[in-house]
């Protein structure tokens, strides 16, 4: 009989010390002189290190490819059959979902399910719903102890988010009521085709939900539309009332969109206060350079009222949780009260209380502004209520779309 184990957990918990504990069999004395092994992005970071460092690949996929140059899924599921492979009494894994569209996620299930059955499994989550179906045991830390977890009772919440989005005097003019429109819109590369016969508008003050399984062309859409893929002048795509290659420019294009994507976090590194951090939004810079008008500034003391971080504008912006990291750059993004608002698998990595505070926000962007909103995920988020979805479906001859009212 094996026994399964959760530690539900949130980014203010250090993850890395758990891990140690349990290693050391320090917070479960049961496995101690036990073999483990981590499943998680971790090794995956260590493994591609050593790739890098020795030329050589000791975890391939099944398309025998180095993980650094595999999708999410490859990389996974090759970590996974080798740690199988060395048969080791346990195993730790540790947020099994990121990154991770919905067959992926059901083939990981069925996977542990199956493994559950020879050895131990030892998870670590920091979204409840993620937790493994086998699991026996759920634990919390609370101030650095290990507790039982306790589904408790939906207690109703205070909102977060007291004062108005800023009102603006004016928005960057649109002809007409559409910002986005495909009409009939194949994309291939080569002999592959990604997407076929795209037909999909997005008018103004929507807020529309992109979905679709990994590699069914979402970033493919999202090129189109930010302007930097070049397959899009040939097609009938019209991007905020111009026709695509019409004589537009692609900074044309990014003034009028306001983006944000999970990946950014990695290119902010400089020592930034999170009140520049805001106002460097109106200058799409990494960073602020420039001197903000006495407007500029004062849209961004209205955002930081938002956010409730007035108080701490000074703050130096890397020393803010990732969660609260998320939310004044998508403050950033909005500064400059643009017609689309796009947020590119924005929850990777987040605990339910960060969710719970980013999808708050952006229903309240929704509500109170005229920004339409392209929310791009393989997941639905039960928090976020966007009205209308559109999905990607794949096949042989690439992913065709259809449209899903709420």
């Amino acid at each position: 009989m094996y026994h399964h184990t959760a530690f539900y957990i949130s980014n203010k918990d250090n993850k890395k010390k758990l891990i140690e504990g349990i290693i050391s069999g320090e917070i479960l004395s049961d496995y101690i002189d036990l073999k483990g092994a981590l499943f998680s992005e971790l090794t995956v970071n260590k493994i591609i290190e050593e790739e890098k460092r020795h030329g050589r690949f000791d975890v391939v996929t099944s398309t025998k490819n180095s993980l650094e140059k595999s999708s999410e899924g490859e990389r996974r599921k090759a970590l996974l059959a080798h740690i199988i492979s060395k048969k080791p009494d346990y195993i730790i894994v540790d947020n099994v979902f990121d990154n991770l569209d919905v067959n992926a996620q059901e083939n990981i299930v069925s996977t542990l399910s199956d493994l559950s059955k020879q050895i131990s499994i030892i998870q670590i989550a920091n979204r409840r719903l993620d937790i493994l179906p086998f699991i026996e045991k759920v634990y919390k830390l609370q101030e650095g102890n290990l507790i039982d977890d306790v589904h408790l009772k939906n207690q109703p919440t205070q909102p977060n988010f007291i004062a108005s989005i800023p009102k603006y005097e004016s928005q960057i003019q649109i002809k007409g009521n559409t910002l986005i429109k495909f009409n009939d819109v194949t994309i291939n590369y080569k002999d592959r085709t990604i997407v076929k016969n795209i037909f999909w508008e997005v008018k103004k003050e929507e807020f529309w939900h992109l979905k679709g399984p990994n590699g069914s062309g979402k970033s493919t859409l999202l090129s189109l539309i930010t302007g930097d893929n070049v397959k899009g002048y040939n097609k009938d795509v019209m991007l905020f009332g111009v026709k695509k290659g019409s004589g537009e420019s692609v900074w044309d294009i990014k003034k009028k969109i306001g983006y944000f994507s999970s990946e950014m976090l990695r290119g902010f590194k400089r020592l930034d206060s999170i009140g520049n951090m805001i106002a460097s939004g109106f200058y799409d810079t990494i960073g602020l350079y420039k001197t903000p008008t006495n407007a500029q500034i004062k849209i961004t003391h209205q955002w930081l009222h938002v956010l409730n971080m007035y108080d701490i504008r000074k703050k130096n912006f890397l020393e803010l949780s990732r969660g609260h990291q998320r939310l004044v750059l998508i403050a950033r993004a909005m500064v400059k009260n643009p017609p689309l608002l796009i947020l590119d698998e924005p929850l990777t990595g987040l605990d339910d209380n960060d969710i719970s505070l980013f999808s708050e926000l952006i229903n309240k962007i929704a509500q109170e502004s005229n920004t339409s909103i392209l929310y791009v995920s393989h997941r639905k988020e039960p928090g976020l209520n966007p009205d209308y979805i559109y999905e990607l479906i794949p096949g042989e001859c690439g992913s065709i779309g259809r449209e899903i009212t709420q």
